[in-house]
């Protein structure tokens, strides 16, 4: 009998690799292996699935590169380094790198720590490194010159990119670059040649949506010949972050330097008395690019531990010691891709196609990045006003795309990750107590309001965890903060819509939008104060919850903006998504966007009949490419004859067949979206995922249900893609779904059952689900009513 033992020393995850090691060695020595461990629970191997280059060309803009479950460090790819500016005006190019990356480039420019995933706008991209060899270049050098800097061209065919583990082979410099992750921290191995000049290349004015005066200041501090400290401080799409650094390196560097590319000023102090480009151990300005010589041998390794903090350096290097204190790059992979295991196997799916289960995991995997931890590992934080704070009792996040996730993200975490959720709320009331504005988070990341997009659909995440009973924060507090907000008059058309109903075209250009989804916001306020018994807030906000009635035209059946006259404007086209009141979307896709009383929407617009119809024609008619010509937003990859499931705002639209008497039309709209909008490719996403609504959509669809209204307890029965899947609860109990006859061609329910009881409706309960038990579909190839 073979016996192994197991010794990792100095390793914070040493506790979770031990598990993965020992499977793996059953796997390959047989369960003799060791019978300490023959009982060994094998656990599925959901990571191979995983396939982060999917959305990463077009329009998903997602990154390849390494990170673990919602990361603060997000290490990845730069290809290029078009700027957000030209000519004095905004560049529509740079709109392709809102990751950084693009699948399509040739070249690839460094590896930088931060990243968003899957937005339509962005900033990040801090502290990029690059390896080289030869003469030192210092600028980035352009896609058309590629060799004019310290760009390198590379091939898909050398590159990996899997769940926390990123390699490429970069052809220029016959360097092989492997990454990986902790939260904190990003680990560099640069396998080299040899070479009496080998460099590493720390751009502290690299960024993305990058322009001339983005950077505010950069500080960089040589510890000694294998330490550095330093910070960046921008003025980007949020304006006021600072993010501190500690890199470390496995081989003291020979000599080091820097060329400052700041623009001079009269002003530069008596500094001129030492030579500050080189060997010199403290540098600040605008504009810095670093510089590490090395000698190296043939396949010699050099590695990097890259830590942040949005604190201090002190804190960055305290993330290091703590999370990465040695060197073993494999043991930090295994352990951030089993971090990822975990969090995968919350949702495991029987499916017998790989493609299906490539975007299924992968899907699992986008919604799980975002929001991001925003925090030391002392549980200090920079908040909203600029001031360190101590997390107390919850962790900090950031990253908060809520336009977007409000939708199925954050219902999702209250089915799979409650205890996150419940401190994302935490952190977002966090970010009211500490908001000059007095107001909840709109569209938040790194201590900063980005103020994107409309609504206020923070309350709507409080109210869904409020009514699903996953709520340990208090609740009164959250009611008072989102009731401020839904006050705040002077905050885009708040206050014109609390006095007429709506917002005037004449005051802003998304008045529909605003108008519709302020009466969404309301309602999730409203039923909030409802479980509260605030019942004058819930009489305030539920009649508020109505005004989407106002900017409803019954002569053209559409949602159409009006004038401070209350008359409504001419000139209007349901078709345009130009200069008709709406943001990323036109009137024909909002008309629907009623999600709190589908009822009430369908007696509006003309009864069952009428509805259905109008439905219909949404998804089968021709939308010419001159109606979304001008937006960035919107393409043809994310369209559906006019449904754009590309844009968030239709993202229910396909369910709402189930408040009419042909519910079968949801089922056969959602198997219809899935393989159309999702595919495992590159392209492989129809639009922006917005971190992680594009695939929290997807898994809900795939399983069977999805949540038409968060801030309410229900959701919608659709038709599942999958053979069938197991939900782990919190509770430690499991939702099973099963799927009877399941093909591509029996989309249609039959029948379904609950715990072996015929559902005689159109929905499940949140309450059903984390009992626990097992819903059953049966499948058809014919239309049936439930």
């Amino acid at each position: 009998m073979l016996s192994v033992s197991f010794r990792i020393k100095n390793y914070p995850y040493k506790n979770s690799i031990k598990p993965l090691l020992k499977s793996a060695l059953i796997v390959l020595l047989g369960t003799s292996a060791n019978a300490s461990f023959s009982q060994q629970k094998l656990v599925p191997n959901l990571v191979q699935y995983v396939k982060p280059i999917i959305g990463t060309q077009r329009m998903g803009h997602t990154y390849p590169g390494a990170t673990v479950p919602f990361g603060m460090v997000q290490l990845s790819p730069e290809t290029d380094t078009v700027s957000y500016e030209q000519n004095g005006k905004y560049n529509p190019d740079v709109y392709k790198y809102c990751a950084g990356y693009q699948y399509d480039d040739k070249t690839i420019t460094g590896f930088s720590h931060t990243h968003f995933s899957g937005t339509g706008h962005s900033d990040l991209g801090d502290f990029l490194i690059m390896p080289t060899v030869g003469q030192l270049k210092l600028n980035p050098g352009t896609a058309t010159q590629p060799r004019s800097g310290y760009r390198s061209s590379f091939s898909h065919a050398n590159e990996v990119s899997a769940a926390n583990y990123y390699k490429v082979k970069l052809d220029d410099y016959n360097i092989t670059a492997e990454m990986t992750t902790s939260t904190r921290v990003g680990f560099h191995q640069y396998t080299f040649p040899k070479s009496d000049q080998a460099h590493i290349i720390l751009d502290l004015m690299a960024g993305i949506y990058n322009y001339e005066d983005k950077n505010v200041w950069t500080y960089l501090h040589v510890v000694n010949d294998t330490l550095v400290t330093g910070y960046r401080q921008t003025n980007g799409w949020a304006k006021n972050r600072t993010l501190y650094f500690a890199m470390k390196f496995s081989k003291p560097f020979i000599a080091y330097g820097n060329r400052n590319y700041s623009k001079k000023e009269v002003y530069r102090g008596f500094w001129g008395k030492f030579n500050q480009s080189k060997n010199f151990p403290e540098i600040a300005a605008q504009k810095l690019r670093a510089y590490f010589d090395f000698k190296t041998e043939a396949g010699e390794k050099i590695k990097i531990k890259f830590a942040l903090s949005p604190v201090s350096m002190e804190g960055a290097l305290n993330n290091m010691q703590t999370e990465i204190p040695g060197w073993d790059f494999n043991a930090v992979k295994e352990a951030g891709q089993q971090l990822w295991e975990k969090e995968l196997s919350k949702i495991t799916i029987q499916s017998k196609s790989i493609a299906e289960k490539q975007n299924f995991y992968t899907a699992m995997y986008h919604a799980m990045i975002n929001p991001t931890i925003y925090m030391d590992a002392d549980g200090k934080y920079k908040g909203l006003d600029q001031n360190v704070h101590q997390a107390d009792g919850f962790t900090n996040y950031t990253t908060f795309s809520l336009w977007d996730t409000y939708r199925a993200l954050h219902p999702l975490f209250n089915i799979i990750e409650p205890k996150r959720n419940d401190d994302m709320i935490k952190s977002i009331l966090a970010h009211y107590e500490q908001s000059p504005e007095h107001m909840l988070p709109v569209w938040s990341n790194s201590g900063n309001e980005n103020w994107c997009m409309s609504g206020y659909h923070a309350v709507a995440v409080i109210a869904d965890a409020v009514i699903k009973g996953n709520a340990s924060f208090n609740t009164q507090k959250a009611l008072e903060a989102c009731v401020a907000t839904a006050r705040k008059r002077d905050y885009e058309g708040i206050g014109e819509y609390m006095d007429r109903g709506f917002i005037p075209n004449d005051k802003s250009g998304v008045s529909v939008s605003s108008t519709l989804e302020y009466a969404y916001d309301d309602w999730a306020i409203a039923q909030m104060a409802k479980k509260l018994n605030q019942t004058d807030i819930y009489n305030e906000f539920i009649k508020r919850s109505e005004n989407y009635k106002n900017v409803y035209d019954a002569s053209v059946g559409f949602m159409r903006s009006k004038l401070e006259n209350s008359t409504f404007r001419k000139n209007f086209d349901a078709l345009s998504t130009n200069n008709q009141g709406f943001i990323e979307g036109n009137s024909w896709n909002y008309t629907f966007f009623v999600p709190q009383d589908p009822k009430a929407l369908i007696q509006l617009m003309g009864g069952n009949k009428r509805f259905i119809s109008r439905l219909d024609s949404l998804f089968t008619m021709d939308l010419p490419d001159k109606y979304f010509a001008e937006t960035e937003d919107i393409t043809r990859d994310g369209i559906i004859g006019n449904y754009v499931h590309g844009n968030e705002p239709s993202h229910h639209v396909a369910y709402l067949y189930n408040w009419t008497d042909q519910p079968w039309k949801t089922q056969e709209r959602i198997r219809m979206i899935l393989p159309k909008m999702y595919k495992p490719t590159p392209d492989g996403l129809g639009g922006n995922d917005d971190t992680g609504q594009m695939s929290a959509w997807y898994i809900f669809s795939s399983i069977g249900f999805y949540p038409v209204a968060p801030g309410s307890d229900l959701y919608s029965l659709g038709s599942p893609a999958v053979d069938g899947a197991t939900i782990q609860l919190a509770n430690n109990k499991t939702f099973a779904i099963e799927t009877k006859n399941q093909s591509d061609k029996n989309v249609y329910v039959k029948e379904a059952l609950l715990n072996g009881k015929k559902l005689d409706r159109n929905y499940i309960t949140h309450q059903e689900i984390i009992s626990g038990g097992k819903l059953v579909f049966v499948m058809s190839n014919k239309p049936a009513h439930l």
